[in-house]
C-alpha cells in the first residue's frame, strides 16, 4: 500500500493519490489535493479562505495543528462606508441559510501561508510540482459534475453577484466546462514564488487596491502581519479510543470533543434506531445549550475544552440527556503512518473576485457562527475541526467535513458510526444523518420511517428529508483496519471520491498535466 486519500471532489482525490503514487508522503499528496481544490471546488475554498491542517507524523507520534483561518482585518484602516449584503440560500424548498456578502465581509486569507507551512515542516515533494496539476486543470478546464451543478445553481447569488464573478461562472449545468484561466496564472505565481505573492506580492497588492474601491477593510500590513499559528490538538477519549481534533480558540473541535465525551458515558444503540437518533438529538441540544453563555470569550479566555471535559460537568449534562429515554476537506494517510487532515474553506464567498486574479475572497465577516474579537489581526473562530482517531498511537480514521454549522455533527456522527457501530467508512459516511437546530430535528432521507415515526411520538418535531443533502455536511475520511488495510470514501452528498493507492495503482495514476 502507498496510502489513501479522500476528497471532496474526484480530481482533488485523483491528484492527491497521484503524489501517494510516485512514493510521495501525507502531507505531500494532501497540499497538492488542496491546490486542485481552489479549482475544482472553488465555490468552497480558493487562495482566498482559510483552514486547519492537523499532521500527525508516524516516527514519534506526535501531533499538531496548523492554523491558517482567517484573521479580522483592518490595520492602518478605518471601518468600511458600506454594509454587507444579505442573501438567502435555498437548499430545498423548505430550507434555507442566511448568508451575508460583498467587500465588508472579506476577512484576511490564510491558505496559502497554511500550505506553505505545512510545507516547510513536513513535505518531501518540491512546492512548485504540488501546484502543478492545479495549474493543468484550472488552464484546461473541468466539466461540471451532478453534485456541483447543484451548488453552483443554489450558490449562483454569490458566485455571480459582480460583472467579474458572472464573466469567471458562465457555465453551471452538470456536463458543461469550467476553465479558470485567471487562476492559474494565480497559482503559477504561487507556485514560483511562494505564498509571499499573496501576502507582499502582486496578488496582495491586487486584493488592497480592489478593497479599497469596494469598501473593503483588508490593508497590506493586515497581509504582511499574517501569520500561521501551530496549536496542540484538542484530546478526548471515545470507546478506547484518542480523539484529536481543533483546538479552541475555532469552536467546532471543543463541541465535537464535549458530545464525544457525553457519548462515550451512554449505552451504545442500535444504528438508525430512534433511541440512537434521540441520543444524538439530546447530545446536540447540550452542545448548543453550552454555546449559550460565555461561550465565545471562553474560546479566547483559556480553559473551555478542560472546563468543559470534567467529570462534573459531564454528569450534570448526561442527568438531562438521560432523562430523556455541517466547507472542504481532504484526509491522507501514507504507507508510513504519515496522516494528513485539512479542512479550508471560503465560507459562502464574498461575492468578490479580485478582476485578472481568479481570487474569491472569503466572507467570514459575515458569517453569523463565527465568533471572536474585532481587534485587527485576531483570528477568528471556526466550525471547521480536522479530526484524527487514535487507536493504541497509530491512526484509526482520519476525518473532517464540509457544511457549515452542521459539519461538527456529520463529524460526530461518523466517528460514532466507524468506532461505535463498526461500520466501515464508506457505509458510515453514506448512513443518514440528523441535525438539531432551533428545537427541530432535521432527519435526512434515508432514515428507517417507523424510527421517526417513534421519534414523533417522543415529541421531537420531526423534519423529514426526501434524500440525501449537502446541507448535512460533506465528510472525506480514510480509515486504517485491522491488519494495516486502508479504505477510503468522500461524500456522496457533495460528489466526493476516496482512493486506496496501492501497487497495483503506481502506473495507473499520473498527476493531470
Amino acid at each position: 500500500m502507498r496510502g489513501a486519500i479522500a476528497a471532496g471532489h474526484p480530481l482533488t482525490a485523483e491528484v492527491g493519490a497521484s503524489v501517494l503514487a510516485e512514493g510521495g508522503n501525507a502531507v505531500d499528496a494532501c497540499i497538492a489535493a488542496a491546490f486542485a481544490s481552489w479549482v475544482v471546488e472553488s465555490p468552497l475554498t480558493g487562495p482566498g479562505g482559510g483552514g486547519f491542517m492537523l499532521v500527525h507524523r508516524a516516527r514519534d507520534r506526535t501531533t499538531r495543528l496548523l492554523d491558517s483561518f482567517v484573521s479580522v482585518p483592518g490595520l492602518g484602516r478605518r471601518r468600511p462606508a458600506v454594509e454587507m449584503e444579505a442573501v438567502d440560500v435555498d437548499f430545498d424548498s423548505e430550507t434555507a441559510q442566511l448568508f451575508h456578502i460583498g467587500s465588508a465581509s472579506c476577512a484576511v486569507p490564510g491558505n496559502a501561508a497554511g500550505l506553505e507551512a505545512a510545507h516547510r515542516s513536513y513535505a518531501s515533494v518540491p512546492w512548485a510540482k504540488l501546484v502543478e496539476p492545479a495549474v493543468a486543470l484550472a488552464r484546461g478546464g473541468f466539466e461540471l459534475t451532478g453534485q456541483q451543478s447543484y451548488l453552483h445553481g443554489i450558490l449562483d447569488v454569490i458566485l455571480r453577484h459582480t460583472p467579474e464573478g458572472r464573466r469567471v461562472y458562465r457555465v453551471r449545468s452538470a456536463g458543461s466546462v469550467l476553465r479558470l484561466p485567471d487562476l492559474g496564472d494565480t497559482l503559477e505565481r504561487i507556485g514560483r514564488d511562494g505564498a509571499r505573492a499573496l501576502y507582499t506580492g502582486k496578488l496582495g497588492r491586487a486584493i488592497v487596491a480592489h478593497l479599497r474601491e469596494t469598501g473593503g477593510l483588508i490593508s497590506s500590513a493586515d497581509l504582511r502581519a499574517y501569520r500561521v499559528i501551530r496549536r496542540r490538538p484538542l484530546s478526548v477519549r471515545f470507546r478506547g479510543h484518542e480523539v484529536l481534533s481543533n483546538p479552541p480558540p475555532s469552536s467546532g473541535g471543543v463541541l465535537i470533543a464535549y458530545a464525544l465525551g457525553l457519548l462515550d458515558r451512554l449505552p451504545a444503540q442500535r444504528p438508525g434506531s430512534a433511541a440512537a437518533l434521540a441520543q444524538l438529538a439530546e447530545v446536540m441540544r447540550e452542545q448548543s445549550r453550552v454555546r449559550e453563555r460565555g461561550f465565545g470569550r471562553g474560546l479566547y479566555r483559556g480553559g473551555l475544552a478542560r472546563e468543559l471535559l470534567a467529570d462534573g460537568r459531564l454528569e450534570a449534562a448526561l442527568a438531562r440527556v438521560r432523562a430523556v429515554s455541517s466547507t472542504t476537506h481532504i484526509s491522507a494517510i501514507d504507507a508510513a503512518g504519515n496522516a494528513a487532515s485539512l479542512s479550508a474553506s471560503a465560507g459562502s464567498g464574498s461575492g468578490v473576485i479580485v478582476p485578472g486574479t481568479g481570487i474569491h475572497l472569503n466572507n467570514m465577516l459575515g458569517e453569523v457562527d463565527l465568533r471572536g474579537p474585532a481587534r485587527p489581526g485576531a483570528r477568528l473562530t471556526s466550525m471547521m475541526a480536522p479530526s484524527l482517531v487514535l487507536s493504541r498511537g497509530r491512526p484509526r480514521l482520519v476525518l473532517g467535513s464540509a457544511g457549515s454549522a452542521r459539519l461538527r455533527g456529520a463529524i460526530l456522527q461518523v466517528i460514532v458510526n466507524v468506532v461505535d457501530h463498526r461500520l466501515g467508512v464508506t457505509e458510515a459516511i453514506e448512513a443518514p444523518r440528523v441535525h438539531l437546530e432551533d428545537g427541530q430535528l432535521h432527519c435526512e432521507g434515508g432514515a428507517d420511517p417507523e424510527e421517526l415515526d417513534r421519534l414523533a411520538a417522543q415529541g421531537y418535531e420531526v423534519l423529514r428529508w426526501r434524500r440525501r443533502n449537502l446541507y448535512f455536511g460533506g465528510v472525506s475520511a480514510v480509515e486504517v483496519g485491522s491488519g494495516g488495510s486502508l479504505a477510503a470514501a468522500g461524500d456522496p452528498r457533495r460528489g466526493g471520491h476516496g482512493i486506496v493507492v496501492d501497487e497495483s495503482l503506481v502506473d495507473g495514476i499520473h498527476p493531470v498535466r
